[in-house]
This record gives C-alpha cells, sequence and structure tokens, in this order.
C-alpha cells in the first residue's frame, strides 16, 4: 500500500526526473522502436485497423483521465496549467477526434501539430518527477501515442500529407496561440509557454529572452512543419 501511495503520490521528491538518464532513453528507444514497427507492420495492422483504433482511443482517454484524478484527487488540479491548451494536450484531443471521425483535415493537425510537439516534448520533458511514478509513465505514453497516432494514419490507413496540410496546421497552431495567450493572462498559467519559458531545461532556453523566443519558436515550428512534408512530398503531388 505503501508504494501504490508513492506510485501515485505528489511528493515529487521521491522520484526526480533527470533528462537523459537511464529511464529516459529507455521510453525514447521504446517510442522508436514502436515506431519502427509500425512502418514494417503496415500490412499486418491494416488487417486489425478497427481493434487498433479503438485501443488507441481508449489507452488515450484513459490515461489523460486519469492524469486529470490523479491531480484532482492529490489537490494540484488548477485551471492555471490543467486546461487542454498545452500543445501536447490539444494534440492528443485531435488524435481523439480523429480516430472517432477519420477526418483527412484533422489528421492534418495531428500529423504537424502532433509529431512536432510530441517529440519534442519527449525529448526535453517538462518533467518533474522520473520513474517509476504514475506520471513518469502516463507522460510518455500519452506522447508516443500521439506520434503513432500519426503515423497509423500515415502508414496503415494510407492518407496523405499535403502542403495544403501543412499551412492549414500552420494557422491552426496561431490561432491556438491566441488562445493560449488569452488564457494565460486570464489564469496567470504558462500554455504553450507563452508567458514564460519551461522550469525544466528546454531548446527554449537557447532561443533568447523573453518575449524574443516567441518569434523564434515561430520561426522553428514553420520549418519543422516543412521537415515533416518534405518526405511525402512527391506522394502528395502525385495525389
Amino acid at each position: 500500500m505503501r508504494d501504490l501511495q508513492h506510485f501515485f503520490g505528489h511528493d515529487y521528491g521521491l522520484f526526480p526526473f533527470q533528462i537523459f538518464s537511464l529511464s529516459h532513453f529507455i521510453m525514447l528507444f521504446f517510442f522508436f522502436f514502436g515506431s519502427i514497427l509500425i512502418v514494417m507492420l503496415q500490412t499486418t495492422l491494416k488487417k486489425y485497423e478497427k481493434v487498433i483504433k479503438t485501443i488507441l482511443f481508449v489507452c488515450l482517454f484513459l490515461f489523460e483521465t486519469l492524469y486529470h484524478v490523479w491531480l484532482f484527487v492529490g489537490g494540484q488540479w488548477s485551471i492555471a496549467f490543467a486546461l487542454p491548451f498545452h500543445l501536447c494536450s490539444i494534440s492528443l484531443l485531435l488524435c481523439l477526434i480523429l480516430l472517432l471521425s477519420n477526418s483527412k483535415l484533422v489528421f492534418q493537425f495531428v500529423y504537424f501539430l502532433g509529431l512536432a510537439g510530441a517529440m519534442q516534448a519527449m525529448v526535453t520533458p517538462e518533467l518533474f518527477v522520473g520513474f517509476p511514478h504514475f506520471r513518469f509513465f502516463q507522460f510518455f505514453t500519452t506522447h508516443m501515442l500521439i506520434i503513432w497516432v500519426g503515423l497509423f494514419f500515415v502508414f496503415v490507413k494510407g492518407y496523405v500529407v499535403t502542403k495544403r496540410g501543412l499551412w492549414q496546421s500552420f494557422a491552426f497552431l496561431n490561432a491556438a496561440a491566441v488562445i493560449a495567450f488569452l488564457t494565460n493572462i486570464a489564469t496567470g498559467g504558462n500554455y504553450m509557454f507563452l508567458a514564460h519559458k519551461p522550469e525544466n531545461p528546454s531548446l527554449i532556453d537557447f532561443l533568447g529572452p523573453y518575449p524574443l523566443y516567441i518569434l523564434v519558436l515561430e520561426c522553428i515550428a514553420l520549418v519543422l512543419f516543412f521537415v515533416l512534408y518534405l518526405p511525402w512530398r512527391k506522394r502528395g503531388e502525385r495525389k
């Protein structure tokens, strides 16, 4: 019982997260291994498409729900950081919508926003508790699933990444940023890191002071979107 309390507890000092630690590298390895499997087994996975979509939806919904329950039960839930206005929270909601609707427009958002945001978050997480805490597993699992949903729709369902989708995703990102900025003013939060830099070390630390780094992030996001589009450029043009 004591171990279970520690696993779900809020004494972050018991399991401090260390970036690029063994547990961090293991989760990154598991992510890359799973991504490779999706590509290699795409024909087999297509036979079980409905089952896999259901599993992805349930896992995403369950882990996100448990996260909010964990915060609420521990008295830690706050509108300053628990609303779905972080980039990866938005991507997670988009994944749920995509899995239910098969929308090609939502797919573009998931591919560009989800892959760019979740991969950066996994490499430099804003995470205050490490292995073997519940939050550690919840964080990495949901971010892996966001990326795997995007890859599943590309390689298994054959969805096409388009240049139009790139620009639509960039416009959506900026619209979401405006909402997040206004939410920060209203709640005193730091959604999408538009109020200040994250407390944990991250790539943002190298992008200059506030608010300059926000403009740099805009440019980086656009570059990342083009990089994510490049492998599918010719395929998209043929379609």
